[in-house]
């Protein structure tokens, strides 16, 4: 081993030649460990990928602080043996290495390995040295592990991104070099507050208030209630006004001001250029005043000869711009509740059967593809696969919005997250992590919400010249009240400049957009509707031609028995049950049909003797003491059974409905008709009815034969049908259809709708087609029905009208108040807005704009 990775490299191992895990201290064989990582040049073996990707994260955290990066514990060094080495703390996140650990409640040295009680917390194991320690514990953890307790590590690599501009990427936490938002992880996660930002936000904004309340009472308290403190007392008051307010500037203004000048660097002004700005001329101005009153000319004395200071109103503005922020970010946690109840679905643990037969539960994140798994009576599947053995009902509700239970028998597909009733099953797992069901639905609303509409460039092309021009403003009216103004000239001067770059900050302009669209895009989640992106929910409310595929979209998409016509007289049982003991030898998907539809109907089970299969004309076999032959006109001549006049033509009406028909003889003699087709999906007549009542144009696209086509066509009054196209025809007509001037969306479930669902302005894939029918398209329907297009269109135009609104709420405030606080109105009026009111103006735009794209979570789809 030569000491790298293990615990003790000399003479303290756990084995000859065996290795430390450093996250849990479990013993790792390196000549079998699958799961290996290298840091300062050493090599360390894990026992599993989960423990491995603590350690890629912060490889520190699992090392104790006389350990050397040189190996294990023991820095690679041998142990001056046992006692020596015991006197390292190796309670790492509760996991003992191979030595003591201390009891979390009263601090004493228990053995992991001896000891009997113990709890799990926040994915670590803790130890203790009696019943009664451990129920304090399990009662109320957090007041044992206290606030000092590390943060879960992020785990490498993990992207975080701007919710205002998605396009800033980066590794690890940061801020945005644009807004100077703080980032957030690309991908969501089930932490409440990522790691408490939101609680620590609060903190602040709340002694925020605590420092500002008595500043703002020291300050008008001898304006509004006319009081006046006798000396020293006054001094004393002045004094407690400028270093409160020194610290709400300072303190709690920081994180403005840091943003501020990080937005000078790219020259890419925003709203905390102008926060930074405003509040630091006026905190800057007041406390030289305060302390060097001397030095002022008479331009910036009052009547009493006093130099007037506005620490108030920086800390106020200060403290009312925290309000916005953190106003937002609540705003922000509400608009992930969709996400946060998609990602609460799937459960933390599975239990799988190693090869051996035994079973253990282990954490989501450890389950491999191939791995086989047992669902108990009343649990969650935990990934998506397919059954193996058992039968049971399965609630796929959270999947399909349907309250009925689906019957899952061997062979069936099971996806992750749904829950299982009343039957045990033992599945495989197919897919895992990011690639289940949930985990792509999760995904797509996670990007559909941090991506931009094509109304947000209209934003920021607006935010890119305003800021400086608010500067300009700024000037402008700081020189025109210094040169005409009333006295003090140069104090009405820098009263007018600061409260014009304050009301202008333009926060409530970068929100009016993507605030919007989170809330739509969780709104539509709830619904069964998926947005890949922005510009689909903006898209798809000007839509007026609607191009859908056959199979798949508008029917079942798997042929099923439609009718089954007696013609001799025998009861349905027996001649449903003879054509499934002739089919069941089958794999074909009609033979399927028939079966499916027998074993669906609860019809006894016959055996089949001297079965023959005749190509291209169908099946005979002996059955139940009688000959039966199945299929088509041709076998029915062989076999000397004759079709009647009647019987052909209703065939040839059933064919012009779209089925494919198969004749039953039975000992010689025409018994049935069964007709077999893929079936109009329930939902689909009343789904196209809403379409076109909604104004638009239906057009059908299928590569099925024309006589199947106009059949479907027919039944649910299509406008327009295409049959017999390929692929590339479907693009093709569509791109045709663009080319018209039309606004095409177009809707498919399959792999050969890909291209065209790719070609037109927005395409529709239904959640239960292939996933390459999901990449291409723009919009995903969870549960597959047309319906849904209906309700994804109403919450487009309710978003883009409500994006609308949100932008007036914006500019019509900057429009209103930057002249007001430059003083236009003064001169007729006497009208003018100080730093406070400013700041609070400012900060009622953006709760205008929250509040207002909230009401979307209320909009009845």
């Amino acid at each position: 081993m030569s000491g790298q990775g293990s615990c003790c490299a000399g003479g303290d191992k756990p084995s000859a030649g065996a290795a430390i895990d450093p996250v849990c201290g479990m013993t790792v064989d390196p000549a079998t460990a699958k799961q290996v990582s290298t840091h300062d040049g050493q090599t360390f073996y894990f026992c599993s990928a989960g423990c491995k990707a603590k350690f890629d994260a912060s490889p520190a955290a699992y090392m104790t602080a006389g350990q050397k990066p040189a190996g294990g514990c023991c820095g690679g060094k041998a142990a001056d043996g046992h006692a020596n080495h015991a006197h390292h703390d190796h309670a790492d996140h509760g996991h003992a290495h191979a030595h003591a650990v201390k009891d979390p409640v009263c601090g004493m040295t228990v053995d992991p390995q001896t000891a009997k009680y113990h709890a799990d917390h926040g994915g670590q194991t803790y130890h203790f040295c009696s019943a009664r320690c451990r129920e304090k514990f399990v009662a109320d953890p957090a007041a044992y592990l206290g606030e000092g307790q590390p943060a879960p590590p992020v785990p490498a690599g993990t992207i975080y991104t701007c919710p205002m501009h998605p396009e800033i990427r980066q590794v690890g936490p940061g801020h945005c070099p644009i807004c100077g938002m703080a980032l957030e992880p690309l991908m969501p996660a089930l932490d409440e507050d990522d790691g408490g930002e939101l609680a620590a936000m609060t903190r602040r904004f709340w002694w925020l208030v605590v420092l500002t309340v008595p500043t703002l009472l020291v300050a008008m308290g001898p304006h509004l209630f006319g009081w006046h403190l006798p000396a020293p007392w006054d001094a004393v008051a002045a004094w407690s006004e400028a270093l409160l307010a020194s610290v709400v500037v300072l303190w709690g203004g920081a994180p403005f001001f840091v943003r501020g000048w990080r937005s000078l660097k790219p020259w890419r002004p925003n709203m905390y250029t102008l926060i930074a700005l405003g509040t630091g001329v006026a905190w800057l101005y007041s406390a030289v005043a305060f302390l060097l009153p001397d030095i002022f000319p008479e331009g910036f004395r009052d009547a009493r000869g006093r130099v007037a200071v506005y620490f108030e109103s920086a800390a106020v503005i200060v403290t009312l711009v925290m309000l916005g922020d953190f106003l937002e970010l609540r705003a922000r946690r509400r608009t992930g509740a969709a996400l946060k109840a998609l990602l609460g679905l799937a459960p933390k643990t599975a239990r799988r059967i190693a090869a051996d037969g035994s079973e253990a539960d282990v954490a989501l994140e450890e389950v491999q593809v191939g791995d086989v798994l047992r669902v108990r009576p009343g649990e969650k599947v935990p990934v998506d696969g397919v059954v193996l053995e058992g039968e049971s009902h399965v609630d796929e509700s959270m999947l399909t919005g349907e309250p009925m239970p689906v019957v899952k028998a061997p062979g069936d597909p099971l996806t992750g997250a749904t829950v299982n009733q009343d039957g045990g099953l033992t599945m495989r797992a197919q897919k895992v992590g990011g690639e289940t069901m949930l985990a792509q639905i999760v995904a797509l609303v996670a990007q559909a919400q941090r991506s931009r509409a094509p109304l947000q460039r209209v934003a920021d092309q607006v935010a890119a010249w305003f800021v400086p021009a608010v500067v300009v403003v700024a000037v402008l009216a700081f020189a025109v009240w210094a040169m005409v103004g009333p006295e003090p000239r140069l104090a009405h001067a820098l009263i007018a400049a600061v409260s014009v770059l304050i009301i202008a900050c333009p926060c409530a302009l970068g929100l009016a957009t993507p605030i919007s669209i989170m809330v739509a895009s969780g709104r539509g989640a709830q619904h069964g509707v998926l947005f890949k992106d922005a510009g689909a929910i903006e898209t798809l409310r000007g839509i007026d031609t609607l191009v859908v595929d056959k199979t798949g979209t508008l029917t079942e998409g798997k042929p099923a028995l439609a009718e089954l016509v007696i013609l001799g007289g025998q009861p349905r049982e027996r001649l449903l049950a003879l054509a499934a003991a002739l089919e069941r030898p089958s794999e074909h998907p009609l033979a399927r049909a028939i079966v499916v539809a027998a074993d669906g109907e609860g019809v006894p089970t016959l055996a089949a003797t001297d079965f023959r299969s005749l190509t291209g004309r169908g099946v005979g076999a002996n059955v139940d003491g009688s000959r039966a032959a199945l299929g088509n006109a041709k076998l029915m001549a062989e076999a000397g059974v004759v079709i009647g006049a009647d019987a052909a033509a209703r065939a040839e009406q059933l064919r012009g409905q779209g089925a494919t028909v198969m004749f039953l003889g039975v000992d010689g003699a025409l018994a049935a008709l069964l007709a077999v087709a893929d079936r109009i999906k329930p939902d689909t007549p009343a789904a196209i009815a809403a379409l076109h009542a909604a104004g638009l144009r239906i057009v059908m696209l299928t590569g099925d034969n024309a006589t199947t086509a106009q059949a479907v066509a027919r039944t649910l009054g299509i406008d327009e049908v295409h049959a017999d196209v390929s692929p590339a025809d479907k693009a093709a007509a569509v791109n045709a259809l663009c080319a018209e001037g039309r606004r095409v969306a177009m809707a498919g479930d399959g792999i050969n709708d890909a291209p065209a669902l790719a070609a037109a302005d927005i395409g529709i894939a239904m959640g239960s087609g292939t996933d390459v029918a999901m990449e291409s398209a723009q919009v995903t329907l969870v549960k597959g029905e047309l319906g849904a297009i209906v309700r994804a269109r109403k919450l487009s135009q309710a978003t883009v009208r409500n994006i609308h609104q949100n932008l007036f709420f914006a500019f019509i405030y900057n429009a209103v108040g930057v002249p007001l606080a430059a003083g236009v109105l003064y001169p007729w009026f006497g009208i003018t807005l100080s730093p406070m009111i400013a700041a609070l103006a400012m900060s009622l735009s953006s709760v205008s704009v929250v509040s207002n794209a909230l009401r979307l979570r209320r909009l009845h789809l």
